[in-house]
């Protein structure tokens, strides 16, 4: 029957749809950004931990102020350089956006100084001057694509709350594409996504250019979509990335289309080092894009985990992991909390393991010792072990774990 209706009946059952699956997890939701929520305030900074987020944007500025950036497209890239401050009660996991003006930095996350950078000469001058504050052979950047329905504080907010509970070292940098940030504007983001591909590889290149020892790509949502195109295009293009400075590609909550996602990866060829897919088979979210879609399957709540790894892929499955957002669409900023308690943990379980599923903390693990392969198969050595036994940080299932939990950022000493 539902094939039969109208485009307008169509849409009107697609927001009843909506309206019961998601309307219970808005309930649950904190309250968005305000419209200045990137008004820059004055803030003691010993009261406060202080995070630097580079910007590399396909969205057009914003005047008004404590906007920055709104939803609408543009055709060339924009850059921007912002200072975050985190109030010292933050707590794990959590985004603490403001919501009302003037921010409270005892209480909320606040910017304490912003700028737009004109050139991609200006944001690489950025990225070099960040990356020198680590020493050679530790300088590590990590690019965070953000999903479907984002606005811009809300991606920028994100990417802070990850960086700070994770504490590992490395310069992040923000891709933000134009999404409207409105749930009615699915179809509209789809579109800007694939808009901003171009845009995506471009940053990607700048960022490997940079001087970078190693350089990891974290997307969450659609920006998986945008992500896989944009290195799909890298690798056909004849100018591949080069893999001794590839870190992971951490793929959370993919909204793509399982087989479009197989299609991707038939045109690229089996990854040298596999995909980290995090996925959850009760995301919300992806169920309403599942309908939309026609009822296909989207890649973050596939857990026919033991396909994917054959495909190439490190599957995480939080299917059993009880979320902070009522969506279930964001598990993976919990990961960075959890690193402490997951990362030896972790790794001690995948060594005894072999190529088993590995459960951590709830959290099921396939596909680890594929990690090892490649490092094996690259040269290098999968794993060195001191006198006491004890694993190096050199191991690959070690590194791929820190990644993980660690929201993308991949700490070597």
């Amino acid at each position: 029957m539902l094939r039969g209706a109208s485009r307008g009946s169509r849409r009107g059952v697609a927001w009843l749809f909506v309206a019961a699956v998601l309307a219970p997890a808005l309930a649950g939701c904190a309250s968005r950004p305000g419209d200045d929520a990137l008004s820059v305030i004055e803030v003691d900074p010993v009261s406060i931990s202080e995070h630097t987020i580079l910007v590399a944007s396909a969205r057009a500025r914003d005047p008004r102020p404590g906007v920055f950036y709104n939803g609408e497209r543009t055709p060339e890239l924009s850059f921007a350089k912002v200072e975050i401050g985190v109030p010292p009660t933050h707590k794990p996991g959590m985004v603490e956006a403001p919501t009302r003006s003037p921010p409270n930095p005892a209480t909320d996350m606040v910017v304490l100084e912003a700028e737009y950078r004109d050139t991609p000469k200006q944001f690489s001058a950025d990225l070099k001057s960040e990356l020198a504050k680590y020493p050679a052979g530790k300088r590590q950047a990590v690019i965070f694509v953000h999903g479907y329905n984002t606005l811009f504080s809300e991606a920028l907010y994100r990417l802070t709350q990850m960086v700070e509970d994770s504490k590992a070292p490395g310069v992040p940098v923000l891709f933000t594409w134009a999404s409207r940030g409105e749930i009615a504007d699915y179809v509209y983001d789809t579109n800007s996504a694939t808009a901003a591909r171009d845009r995506l590889e471009e940053t990607i290149r700048l960022v490997f250019d940079s001087g970078a020892d190693q350089v990891t790509i974290f997307a969450h949502s659609m920006g998986n979509w945008v992500t896989v195109e944009a290195l799909r295009q890298i690798q056909i293009s004849g100018r591949p990335l080069p893999l001794n400075k590839l870190g992971n590609i951490i793929l959370a909550a993919p909204d793509i289309d399982v087989d479009v996602f197989k299609s991707q990866l038939k045109r690229m060829g089996k990854p040298p080092k596999p995909f980290i897919v995090i996925v959850s088979s009760d995301d919300k979210a992806l169920a309403f894009s599942d309908f939309i879609a026609g009822d296909k399957p989207r890649l973050g709540a596939y857990t026919h985990d033991t396909e994917l790894v054959e495909l190439g892929a490190v599957v995480i499955d939080m299917s059993k992991v009880k979320s902070t957002d009522g969506f279930n669409h964001a598990k993976f900023a919990q990961l960075a909390e959890l690193a402490p308690q997951l990362r030896g943990m972790l790794a001690r379980a995948a060594q005894s393991n072999g190529g088993t599923p590995v459960e951590v903390a709830g959290i099921q693990f396939s596909g680890l010792d594929r990690m090892r392969a490649a490092q094996v198969a690259a040269g290098l050595p999968a794993h060195s072990q001191s006198s006491a036994g004890e694993t190096h940080q050199n191991d690959p299932v070690v590194d791929t774990a820190t990644s993980i939990v660690s929201a993308g950022a991949v700490a070597r000493p």
